[in-house]
């Protein structure tokens, strides 16, 4: 079987890092309740979120990691990169699993609030320790704030056979996301939760973004960008945005949700996150649409300092998660034993985009410090090295 290998380049485009970086900056301030600052987020002006966008980029980035792996190095090298890569993920969620367990835990005592089990969707920790644990390891937990994380691990695990089936039958593949799209909303598949319900981001239709994303990075929507050139398909795709504003306030709002009528109202309301609604699809290709369409990959403003340290932030995407999700709990617990007031809310907001840009920045700057340095200070001395070997008659082997 003939392998199509249209791939986008595979050098970093600064545009998914400066969304990623918007998408954990958002998850992070949407993780804390009754908090002023959090109204600045993507989800308060459209359907889709900031969740939707982690998932499409983290697709798009798989595909351009790893199918040059397994085009070049074979099939099972590339899905072993790749469950390496779903390990890290898993092994990042039981890390954080048990900060929350722990941290809950001492917080409950502290402060004798048994609530906040509930709370954090834990209830069961007093009672079932063992069981919440081993369901927790086995991704069957609904620890709050860990659902993006838990989904992330089980499609980079599925990723191994999805790659290669795209690589060999790009649109096949791509169909074939969508009819498990549709059969998941229209047989209500899902996969279980312990102690009751299902995972708050259903796998089976989430998995579309995913493989939107992989696909897009494929050159799927590439043959067929000059079709969209035209202005026609701009115009609709703002009109959508804005219809999808109108809605989302509809629902923000009661007194304006009441102007309209109830059957258009209870479309759009309560938004299908679970089950990740085709409005909301459409919603996030609109945007990406939009976006790809007016930021050039050499757009000026990609090198604006104002924008830095949200591209440095998805840069380092996965630690920046991971330290934000802490960070919320810890700010959930900050606004929940102080006075909660509107100073208070913007101070622990503020705060904790600091410190995630502060982590993103020392991690990006550690990593640089393992690179084999290539500059003159190191370049002399081997070089002198070199000509009293010469000197001296000796021969480098080889």
């Amino acid at each position: 079987m003939n392998i199509k290998a249209h791939l986008a380049p595979n050098a970093r485009d600064v545009r998914l890092d400066l969304f990623l970086g918007i998408a954990n900056w958002s998850l992070f301030l949407d993780h804390i309740p009754h908090d002023i600052v959090s109204w600045i987020t993507i989800r308060n002006f459209g359907f889709s979120g900031a969740a939707d966008a982690f998932i499409f980029i983290a697709g798009y980035s798989a595909s351009i990691a790893y199918a040059p792996i397994m085009l070049e190095r074979g099939t099972v090298v590339g899905a072993t990169r790749v469950f390496k890569r779903a390990w890290q993920l898993y092994a990042a969620y039981i890390v954080l699993f048990a900060i929350y367990i722990v941290t809950i835990g001492d917080v409950a005592a502290r402060y004798a609030a048994p609530d906040i089990f509930y709370e954090f969707n834990i209830a069961g920790l007093v009672d079932q320790p063992i069981r919440i644990i081993g369901h927790g390891l086995l991704l069957q937990s609904r620890a709050l704030n860990l659902d993006a994380l838990q989904l992330y691990v089980l499609l980079m695990a599925c990723f191994p056979l999805v790659l290669w089936m795209l690589l060999r039958k790009p649109g096949l593949t791509m169909a074939g996301s969508v009819a498990l799209y549709v059969a998941a909303r229209q047989f209500e598949w899902s996969l279980s939760s312990y102690p009751d319900g299902v995972w708050l981001f259903n796998p089976f239709c989430w998995q579309l973004l995913f493989v939107f994303g992989a696909w897009c990075a494929r050159g799927g929507i590439g043959q067929r960008w000059s079709a969209l050139k035209s202005p026609i398909p701009a115009v609709l795709g703002i009109a959508y945005l804005a219809f999808a504003l109108v809605m989302t306030m509809a629902g923000r709002f009661p007194e304006f949700g009441n102007m309209f009528p109830g059957w258009l109202f209870d479309l759009f309301n309560p938004n299908d996150r679970t089950n990740l609604a085709p409005y909301r699809v459409l919603h996030f290709v609109v945007i990406a649409f939009l976006v790809t369409r007016l930021l050039s990959k050499d757009w000026r403003g990609l090198r604006w300092p104002v924008l830095q340290p949200l591209i440095i932030c998805g840069q380092q995407s996965l630690s920046v998660f991971c330290v934000g999700v802490f960070l919320s709990f810890a700010g959930r617990l900050a606004l929940m034993t102080s006075s909660g007031s509107l100073p208070a809310q913007i101070s622990v907001s503020v705060l904790g985009l600091a410190i995630l840009t502060l982590v993103a920045c020392y991690i990006s700057w550690s990593k640089r410090q393992d690179r084999p340095f290539s500059g003159p200070a190191f370049r002399k001395p081997s070089l002198e090295v070199a000509d009293r070997a010469l000197l001296a008659g000796d021969r480098y082997p080889g």
